[in-house]
């Protein structure tokens, strides 16, 4: 409460002193249940960084068959972003492709202003877009290495969210992809881990800035998933067995991830903020 203010109660004072529970006497009464959507996300525009392939295009199929609108960022993969947005509008959605490289902020404020200059508004941002570069080295990993790292995986988020930030109403969402690395590390990925642990840090903190606002930030951190990064940057012996380290002994698949995403936007999610979703095979991050 802010000094010389008088804090307003938000119910009536009360008190109900009875062995069991006493709910008919409250006031107001606890909310049990909302009206069902056909859809969840019925109407609601998203923006979807890295919405061509892997997790993204999970999520763009996902949020397609929930009634969204999709905005999907790419770097340079025309193939799969074509086939993802045939994907999407398959499922009856509305899909716009736009192919850039997020780490020029000149490009995330054009991403912002074209999705309001097509759909006229913003509900949902999901900054999903990164980069990793195995390195079995510390001294291998270059300055350039380093830098295209962080301005890819993290840099891009502040710029898109700050672009974003005068569309974004009461009750929009922003949720960012994490990792498990960003909780365990990974001795091969030291940038990689370092940008992702930065994501959460940013997810709680954005979380307050935006909570007086009714603006949502979540996270989602996912394990092993079988995406096209996989097999692009690790050694054949890696790809093998990957994922069968983690308690449910298999890796898991993008759509295993992609309902965290839907939950996160929903209105289902609508007490959940500055919190990440760990869907990653059962490991125990205690994060």
């Amino acid at each position: 409460m802010q000094k010389g203010k008088e804090e307003k109660p938000v119910r009536p004072a009360q008190e109900i002193k009875n062995e069991q529970g006493q709910e008919a006497q409250m006031d107001p009464a606890p909310v049990y249940e909302t009206e069902k959507k056909e859809k969840r996300l019925e109407g609601k525009v998203t923006i979807i960084t890295g919405g061509d392939s892997g997790i993204g295009r999970a999520v763009s199929i996902a949020f397609a068959k929930e009634g969204a609108s999709i905005f999907i960022v790419y770097h340079e993969d025309h193939e799969d972003a074509n086939k993802t947005k045939e994907l999407v509008e398959r499922n009856g959605a509305q899909c716009v492709l736009y192919a850039g490289d997020i780490a020029d902020p000149e490009v995330c404020n054009e991403i912002i202003s074209k999705t309001i200059e097509k759909f006229g508004k913003l509900d949902v941002l999901i900054n999903n877009a990164a980069v990793q570069f195995p390195q079995k080295e510390l001294s291998a990993i270059t300055v350039d290495q380093l830098r295209r790292t962080f301005e890819v995986n993290i840099f891009s988020m502040f710029y898109l969210v700050k672009a974003a930030e005068q569309h974004l109403k009461a009750g929009a969402s922003i949720i960012n992809t994490t990792s498990v690395t960003a909780y365990r590390g990974s001795k091969e990925l030291l940038d990689y881990s370092a940008t992702k642990g930065a994501i959460v840090s940013f997810t709680r903190a954005l979380s307050g800035y935006f909570a007086d606002k009714g603006i949502r930030v979540n996270g989602v951190a996912p394990g092993p998933i079988w995406t096209p990064l996989i097999p692009a940057t690790f050694s054949g012996d890696h790809v093998a067995s990957f994922g069968t380290d983690t308690p449910m002994g298999r890796v898991g698949q993008p759509v295993e991830v992609a309902y965290c995403y839907v939950f996160l936007a929903s209105e289902e999610a609508s007490y959940i903020t500055g919190q990440v979703l760990h869907p990653n095979g059962g490991e125990v991050v205690n994060g």
